[in-house]
Parts: structure tokens; C-alpha cells; sequence
């Protein structure tokens, strides 16, 4: 019986993955696919080592793996507010550890341990960018955001893992001669990828489609005076219940801004101020007309969760009871909708 190495598993897996980001219109060029096809390489990388140990698989193996921290980072990027420039400046480590990786064999430079730091570094940009709330997340569907902020806590712990292993090598290394590097890599890539490469697919997902010319209105103006809360919530009430901007699922905080006229940052700071977050106080107002709709049609509740800007089941539930305190058909069943 054909026995197949389990990274050649994990890869065809984590090719399923790829598939299945490009069957539902994730463009191939976005940093959430480019990812998944880098996890796929350096497995199959990883498999090549188990299996024949060629020595261009070693060349390639560091290569491969200084990739993954900067595109995990850029697959955030696309969350951010405002144009990011500079993008190629992520991939010098790459090239780094291209020039470190052909000139191994003359000065054995400490390619392990640059790893380890390269991981320890993108890592804790991800967990810092994570705690700083979910407003940080301007990019991503607001209905998106908690899941974009647990991605980013799950990817930073893993490339923080990533770099732990990375020492495991050098002190393997020093105390072993590496006799169990190859095992270490391996095992750690097999349980740290799989599960890296889906955290970016939530990213992937959490990206609303680009707006067109048409669709987006002018940038808002930049503004000198100080911010007036007041004047902003204000703003954002009249958006809400005259244009009904709650019912877009792919409102993100930075349209709000371009809708409204009025920098993200001043309406994250305003918002923040009354004790919660964008995304909260935008779903408060699809959740009240979720109560409407509840009380005075007969529309199921899946129709509802469309009509008011949700796109998955999970995150309507969550928000319902965050709010009300139950589920939208507990809530239709108790007779509090026609009481509302």
C-alpha cells in the first residue's frame, strides 16, 4: 500500500484551501491567496526534506519560510486605512535570506536564528495591531471586524510560535549538531501552517470588493479643527436613519468615513468615547431594525439577517443577543417584537 508523507497531505489540504478561496472570487493576486500558495511550498518543501533531502529543497526551504511573516502582515494591510505604500520593502528579508541561503556553504551564516527573529517580530506587530481594537480594523466589514481581530491573535501567536521554533533549531544545532532539525521543522510546519493559512482566509473573507468610481464619493477633506463628538455622532444617526447606510454588508469603517465626510479616525476617537466600538454601534442600529422587521413582518429571520446588512448566520446571533439579550427566534417566539 502507498504510503504518502503527511506534509504532502497537509499540502494537497491546504491546495483544497487555495481552490476554494479562488471559487468564491478571491483574486489571485490578493495576499490571502499568495499566502495559502507560500504555505503549500514551503510543506511541500518540508515533504521534499523528509523524503529525498535534495539540495536545492535546502536552498529553497529559508527562502520560503522568511515569505510567510511579511505576506501574513500584508494580508492586514488590506485592513488598514489609507493607501499602503512601500509594500515591496516587506519582501528584503526574502531576498536576504536568498543571498544568506546561496552563500551558506562559504561563512554558515545564522540563518535560524535571523528566522527566529524575523518571526518574533511580525508576530508581535500582529498581536500589537490586535489590541488595538477593533476600530484598528478599518478595511474589514464591520460585521467582520471580531473575526479580523481574533485572526490577527491567532496569526501573531503562531509566527511568535513559528520563532520559538526556530530557536529550538539553533539550540538543536548547538547541542545535537541538528540531529533532530529536520523533525523539528517538519512537525511544527505540519501544525502551525494549516491553521495559519485559514486565519488568513478569515482576512481574505473579512475584504469587502473594491468600490467603484461610481459607488465611492469624494475622500473626506482634511480637518484642522478639533473634532467635535457631538457634531460627529450627529453625523453618523443621520447616515444611519436617513440614507439607512447599516443595511450595505460591506460597510467598513473607512466608508462610513468617505460617506459621511469625516476622517476614520475622528469617528473611531468620538465613537470610542461613549464606551464602545464602530462596529458595535453601527450593528446596534441594524439590530434595532432587525427587531422591526421581526415585530412587523413575516419575513424569516435568515431574510431579516440580509435585510440588515449581516451576511452569515453566527455573527447576526452574536449581535442579537449582545444587544437584546437572545436569539432573533426566541425573541420573535416571545412576543417581545410586537411589544418593541
Amino acid at each position: 500500500m502507498l504510503a504518502i508523507p503527511l506534509p504532502f497531505v497537509i499540502a494537497l489540504l491546504l491546495v483544497i484551501l487555495l481552490i476554494r478561496m479562488l471559487a468564491q472570487s478571491e483574486a489571485f493576486l490578493r495576499p490571502a491567496p499568495i499566502f495559502t500558495g507560500a504555505c503549500i511550498l514551503l510543506v511541500t518543501a518540508v515533504g521534499l526534506r523528509w523524503t529525498v533531502d535534495l539540495q536545492i529543497v535546502r536552498f529553497f526551504q529559508p527562502v520560503a519560510a522568511a515569505l510567510l511573516p511579511p505576506i501574513a502582515w500584508l494580508c492586514f494591510s488590506d485592513l488598514r486605512q489609507g493607501p499602503s505604500r512601500g509594500k515591496w520593502l516587506h519582501f528584503l528579508p526574502a531576498a536576504l535570506f536568498l543571498i544568506l541561503s546561496a552563500t551558506w556553504q562559504s561563512w554558515h551564516p545564522p540563518i535560524d536564528l535571523l528566522l527566529a527573529l524575523l518571526y518574533f517580530g511580525y508576530g508581535f506587530a500582529l498581536l500589537h495591531r490586535a489590541y488595538a481594537g477593533l476600530d484598528s480594523f478599518e478595511g474589514a466589514r464591520l460585521t467582520d471586524a471580531a473575526g479580523a481581530q481574533k485572526a490577527a491573535l491567532l496569526a501573531g501567536a503562531l509566527l511568535m510560535f513559528s520563532g520559538a521554533v526556530d530557536l529550538a533549531i539553533v539550540a538543536d544545532f548547538h547541542f545535537y549538531q541538528g540531529n533532530h532539525a529536520v523533525s523539528i521543522v517538519g512537525i511544527s510546519n505540519i501544525i502551525v501552517l494549516p491553521v495559519l493559512a485559514y486565519a488568513i482566509a478569515i482576512i481574505g473573507r473579512s475584504v469587502p470588493e473594491a468600490e467603484t468610481q461610481d459607488e465611492a464619493p469624494a475622500s473626506p477633506a482634511i480637518v484642522t479643527a478639533p473634532p467635535d463628538d457631538g457634531r460627529i455622532i450627529d453625523a453618523i444617526e443621520t447616515a444611519m436613519r436617513d440614507k439607512q447606510l447599516f443595511r450595505d454588508p460591506d460597510l467598513t469603517l473607512t466608508r462610513l468615513a468617505r460617506k459621511i465626510g469625516i476622517p476614520a479616525r475622528q469617528i473611531s476617537g468620538a465613537v470610542n468615547r461613549l464606551g464602545r466600538n464602530v462596529s458595535h454601534h453601527v450593528n446596534e442600529y441594524r439590530i434595532k431594525e432587525a427587531q422591526r422587521l421581526l415585530g412587523e413582518t413575516d419575513l424569516t429571520v435568515t431574510s431579516v439577517m440580509f435585510e440588515c446588512g449581516f451576511q452569515t448566520k453566527s455573527n447576526f446571533n452574536r449581535e442579537f443577543a449582545r444587544v437584546t439579550g437572545m436569539t432573533p427566534s426566541d425573541y420573535r417566539r416571545s412576543g417581545a417584537a410586537t411589544k418593541s
